[in-house]
């Protein structure tokens, strides 16, 4: 890296070595992508690792330890299986570096466990992803893209847009074409239910299922305890203080509520927690740098959904609630790094203005500080 002039005669090297063994936790939601993406950056910066799939997704974590384990060295790269108990033993071993995918709630206890023997932490969390439709928004294309990135995975991923916030003007249109899309996407109910992944287990199929209660449904709200099934769901105007807009929702459920003025998605957004993810729609570039100055989010999608998260070029990450620290690409290389920085200086001469007494010399400091 250049030397400052006052560092004449010296040469600046930053280091990036390994940090040495690093833990990498994933969720049930994605977990194989959760898992290896992070683990490309540990072993691209020449960490060992520990991994610890999902314990949800059995079948999937059964297949990962085989591959690991037929792949890797024991010693370089290792699986543990296990429930929550197995979690808390892996968060409390000495590791250099924890990296979390999960919950903002299971976030906090990870990092307060980690503080108890100083363990650096990147922890991707995730949060209620706002979208924003204002009225130039091109309503047919914001429709297909929001249901798209709603729908994918049964609405379980952590980028996911989480409500919608609609300028009243467009509002009835926006509704009367996301119904026709889930339609023209998936087919009638009973088409839907072989088609759309279903809901992960019971638990949260009971926390699921539980927001359609006295809900202002516009269409679907079809539901199997049977299979875990939920149907693709409009809600209308839920109240703010509900469960389902306090709770990040991870299922087919999307909230519809309008707004007058574009001042007011942006007070709400800017009032709670940082969001993963912003989506705006709009044609009126002075309503999309508004949004953007005044909201603060992990990352930010115009005219899109969840389509920055494959850039590799992008880092990806969340800020507050949402998470800390950042990988893809070049930033899963530097999370995985300590950058050590190094000068190297010359034996050739030694400028005696570094020394006391300074007496005068201070003059001379100073220009050489400027």
């Amino acid at each position: 890296v250049p030397t400052p002039l006052f560092l004449f005669g010296s040469k600046s090297v930053l280091i990036k070595e390994p940090l040495g063994v690093v833990l990498i936790t994933a969720p049930w939601n994605y977990p194989i992508n959760l898992l290896f993406t992070p683990l490309v950056g540990a072993i691209s910066a020449g960490n060992c690792s520990i991994l610890k799939p999902a314990d949800y997704t059995a079948s999937t974590r059964d297949v990962i330890s085989r591959l690991i384990s037929e792949t890797f060295d024991d010693n370089y790269i290792t699986v543990f299986t296990g429930g929550r108990d197995v979690n808390d033993k892996l968060f409390r071993s000495k590791v250099d570096h924890i990296f979390f995918t999960g919950s903002p709630e299971l976030g906090k206890k990870v990092m307060q466990i980690a503080a108890e023997n100083l363990i650096p932490v990147t922890l991707e969390l995730g949060g209620k992803s706002p979208c924003i439709v204002d009225e130039t928004a091109d309503i047919k294309l914001a429709a297909k893209r929001i249901i798209w990135g709603k729908l994918l995975n049964g609405g379980q991923t952590c980028v996911a847009p989480d409500y919608v916030l609609v300028s009243s003007k467009v509002k009835m249109e926006l509704l009367s074409e996301m119904k026709n899309i889930i339609t023209k996407f998936y087919g009638s109910d009973d088409d839907i239910k072989d088609k759309l992944p279903h809901i992960i287990n019971d638990k949260h199929f009971a926390r699921v299922s539980g927001y359609l209660k006295d809900a202002n449904i516009y269409c679907g709200g079809v539901t199997d305890q049977a299979v875990r099934y939920v149907s693709p769901t409009i809600i209308v105007d839920p109240p703010l203080s509900s469960p389902v807009m306090n709770e990040e929702i991870f299922a087919p459920i999307l909230p519809v509520i309008g707004f007058d003025n574009i001042s007011g998605p942006i007070e709400l957004i800017s009032s709670r927690p940082h969001p993963l993810a912003l989506y705006i729609f709009s044609s009126c570039r002075k309503n999309i740098d508004k949004i953007i100055r005044r909201c603060t989010s992990g990352g930010i999608c115009v005219n899109d959904t969840i389509v920055h998260t494959s850039n590799p070029n992008l880092s990806f990450g969340g800020v507050g609630n949402s998470g800390m620290g950042r990988y893809h690409g070049q930033a899963s290389f530097d999370t995985f790094s300590h950058h050590r920085g190094m000068v190297i200086t010359t034996k050739i001469f030694d400028l005696p203005v570094r020394y006391p007494p300074y007496g005068n010399k201070i003059n001379i400091v100073k220009k050489i500080m400027k």
